[in-house]
């Protein structure tokens, strides 16, 4: 199913200033590192992408609903924390790609790195699922990569548009697995 040579494993806004919005972090940052770990053990390209505006958001056109929404309320703060949460397995040689809008691919480097490694497969976690999973996961199924979602590494504020879209909307452009078994299947392949 996937070389991991040509693999690699994005989490999608896992940074503190959005982290401490999740009401019980502890099984989704769990299930996260079990993803990370299986993903340095196989020497898959681990990508943390974090959202990263300037003071003042001068990115941030009104016209986009979604960007007048964050404009308006200055939390969280973009301009800082732009670095892994604490409690991930964040390793040399991880990468960090800033983003500026939800996708992961706006605004950011993250299609030249993808290209340089050679990547043909995402795996993909993130927060919140209907913004930048959803956005992101759109994208890349445009571009043609292969995809995966950990479904228990992904978290919504809202518990029905977060199962629709991880068992209705993903399942039509992706594989959607627990970190567990994306884990247990590279390392299957990798003994």
């Amino acid at each position: 199913m996937e070389s991991s040579q040509k693999t690699a494993l994005l989490l999608l806004d896992f940074q503190p200033n959005i982290v401490k919005f999740i009401p019980d972090k502890t099984p989704v940052m769990n299930s996260l590192n079990i993803a990370i770990d299986a993903a340095h053990k196989s020497n898959i390209l681990v990508i943390f992408v974090v959202m990263a505006l300037r003071e003042g958001f001068p990115e941030l056109n009104s016209n986009n609903k979604w960007c007048a929404d964050y404009k308006a309320q200055p939390i969280p703060n973009f301009t800082e924390e732009l670095v892994p949460d604490s409690s991930l397995h964040f390793q040399q040689g991880d990468l960090i790609v800033k983003k500026k809008r939800a996708s992961a691919f706006t605004g950011s480097d993250l299609e030249v790195i993808l290209r340089a490694h050679k990547i043909e497969r995402l795996v993909i976690a993130g927060i919140a699922t209907s913004a930048v999973v959803l956005s992101t996961v759109r994208e890349a199924a445009d571009k043609d990569y292969a995809l995966t979602i950990l479904s228990d590494c992904c978290v919504d504020f809202d518990e029905e548009v977060q199962r629709v879209l991880l068992q209705k909307i993903f399942p039509t452009q992706a594989d959607v697995v627990t970190a567990k078994e994306w884990a247990d299947s590279i390392s299957k392949k990798s003994a």
